[in-house]
């Protein structure tokens, strides 16, 4: 494991164990991921996070700002330390190792819906269900909201991913036209 991914671990860990120890744990998923998508669409965000000339307490306003009142106290703190100790680049992929462990402590996995559009209810329970069956694990499935996928899902379950999207339809007729 490198350095970065042992960090990432920890933080993880570290964070999964506060919230369960808090009975926070579903309240504090929900809030990370929904943090999580919200830097990873927003270059402004994610720059005013990352950048090393603005100062800390700048950054941490900026955290305040955008979940301060609405999130959890727990959410708004472990955000702010993330940034404080620069590492902010990782929040993604710290709150995606989190999520996992918490999905691993249910006997469950994780499963990352992409779509262009918001799914209902209904939907991400097939999802679930499909997912399920066809990976032979209980999944959890959190759905991002991505219009690169143009249409269709693009889910990620662990090593798994299965692309059902348009756009991989439509390479793929490509790549059968080119060959010809």
């Amino acid at each position: 494991m490198t350095l970065a991914a042992d960090h990432i671990s920890g933080y993880a860990s570290g964070l999964f164990e506060l919230a369960r120890a808090e009975g926070v744990l579903d309240r504090v998923e929900d809030e990370l991921f929904a943090l999580a998508q919200a830097v990873e669409r927003s270059g402004d965000l994610r720059s005013a996070l990352t950048d090393p000339e603005l100062p800390i307490d700048r950054k941490q306003a900026v955290v305040d700002e955008l979940i301060g009142g609405r999130a959890s106290r727990l959410t708004v703190g472990v955000v702010q330390f993330i940034v404080s100790q620069g590492r902010a680049d990782d929040l993604a992929d710290i709150v995606r190792a989190m999520l996992e462990q918490a999905a691993a402590s249910r006997d469950r996995a994780l499963a990352e819906v992409r779509s262009a559009v918001p799914l209902d209810d209904q939907t991400v329970q097939r999802l679930q269900s499909a997912l399920g069956k066809t990976t032979g694990k209980q999944v959890e499935v959190k759905v991002v909201v991505d219009p690169s996928v143009i249409g269709g899902i693009v889910a990620r379950v662990g090593d798994t991913v299965i692309d059902g999207s348009i756009a991989r339809r439509i390479q793929s007729v490509r790549q059968a036209v080119n060959t010809r």
